[in-house]
């Protein structure tokens, strides 16, 4: 995994790990979900670096 897509993965899910926290805080569900696909994101970017990382192995 190259360091800069696993900061972007890493970015991209503490990034939706707040608006999902802040969209549970007021009460808006659009804000939660759009953090909760924020997250996904970042991990479906992880598992394929990890999967890139594997494959060279």
């Amino acid at each position: 995994m190259t360091a800069d897509e696993k900061a972007k993965a890493k970015t991209e899910q503490a990034k939706g790990a707040a608006k999902e926290a802040a969209g549970r805080a007021v009460g808006n569900e659009r804000l939660t979900a759009e953090g909760r696909a924020e997250q996904m994101k970042g991990d479906a970017r992880q598992a394929k670096e990890k999967t890139k990382d594997i494959g060279k192995h």
